[in-house]
């Protein structure tokens, strides 16, 4: 018994310095995982920069310190098994130095000796199999401790239950952002005190510097973000009243960044409208101008997008979010810099298209240019 506090105080010493150990393990691995990828995305940038022994050499320093504190914390942590393996030992050296002392006395017999020996064993062994799971603990710990800090993270605001109302006479797509506060760091307001009001049918240009905050200003209206004050009125009520789906379900967004997943050309432009008719897909197409490439293609709609969309070029994925918009048919529609990667030809028409497309509709268009 006298055995057990001192385990407990080696095995708290040692689990000081290999606690720090298996924290600095994972945020290096975090390190080195995310150089991996980002290298790895941006090869062709890396290549023609000439930055390949730049970024080899950042690796092996990443992975020089993935390796110091993995040694460290296996080497630490390793500690705990032979340390409380021979405190419980000496456990045994006592049974054995006193007990025999006892039997040369005639005090006890030897089959006394070996009871005790043996209940020494069975008060030991479950200490010696906790230490030999220590390691798994130890990283299992540092492990937790970055999860919870994640966890920690502030939550989104509770979602709403109520819905829009139908489109119709009274859902005709009025936006009016009221005295609207927003900033993504407490006290750095983006946007301050903004009012404006787009009717229904009407087209609103929002352009600005590079950081002015247009994005940000449709990213309040699709609710990607709260206001910090003010209120976001649709059609009378207030956005944040009503369910994300409902508001996100009546807005159409073709963003200067596609995003395509890896499918076929006609399972993208359908993400737009989960259950639209093949013939809805290819008049959305025809509309975006999709069509024109399409044919084209070996297998055409059925022609599959790899995952990082890199076997058709940045103007083709463009014109498929259009065509997902198109598909979709919103009562609003954003707009940012929808065709920045098209052709001058190719924008004219889309511009036609576009026209067409915002007939009716509330539209928010982002220029940066």
């Amino acid at each position: 018994v006298v055995t057990v506090p001192l385990s407990l105080w080696v095995t708290r010493a040692i689990a000081r310095r290999s606690q720090k150990m298996f924290i600095a393990q994972w945020a290096n691995t975090g390190r080195l995982n995310a150089h991996i990828e980002e290298t790895y995305s941006g090869f062709t940038i890396v290549k023609t920069f000439g930055h390949r022994a730049v970024a080899r050499e950042r690796f092996r320093d990443y992975n020089d310190d993935v390796y110091a504190s993995s040694f460290g914390a296996q080497f630490f942590s390793g500690l705990v098994s032979p340390a409380t393996t021979f405190i419980g030992n000496l456990s045994y050296v006592a049974v054995a130095v006193v007990g025999g002392y006892q039997v040369a006395t005639g005090q006890i017999t030897l089959g006394s000796i070996q009871a005790f020996i043996q209940y020494v064993r069975q008060f030991n062994q479950p200490l010696t199999q906790v230490a030999g799971m220590y390691n798994t603990l130890q990283s299992g710990v540092a492990s937790a401790e970055r999860v919870f800090d994640f966890l920690d993270e502030p939550e989104e605001v509770p979602d709403a239950a109520a819905a829009l109302p139908p489109v119709g006479e009274t859902a005709r797509g009025r936006v009016e952002f009221r005295n609207v506060w927003f900033g993504y760091t407490p006290g750095t307001p983006v946007i301050e005190d903004l009012s404006l009001v787009a009717e229904p049918g009407s087209t609103v240009a929002i352009v600005g510097p590079t950081g002015a905050g247009k994005t940000t200003l449709v990213n309040l209206l699709m609710r990607f973000y709260d206001v910090d004050s003010g209120v976001i009125l649709l059609d009378g009520a207030d956005i944040t009243t009503v369910s994300r789906h409902s508001l996100r379900s009546r807005i159409g967004m073709v963003l200067q960044d596609t995003w395509l997943f890896g499918g076929t050309i006609a399972e993208n432009i359908g993400y737009g409208r989960p259950d639209a008719g093949r013939d809805d897909i290819i008049a959305a197409a025809r509309a975006a101008y999709v069509d024109r490439f399409v044919h084209t293609l070996p297998d055409g709609y059925e022609t599959r997008v790899s995952d990082d969309g890199g076997n058709i070029s940045a103007g083709e994925k463009q014109l498929i979010t259009i065509a997902r918009a198109f598909l979709a048919q919103p009562q609003l529609l954003i707009l940012d810099e929808a065709t920045s990667s098209v052709d001058t030809r190719t924008e004219l028409l889309m511009q036609q298209a576009m026209s067409e497309l915002r007939r009716g509709r509330t539209s928010f268009i982002i220029a940066h240019r």
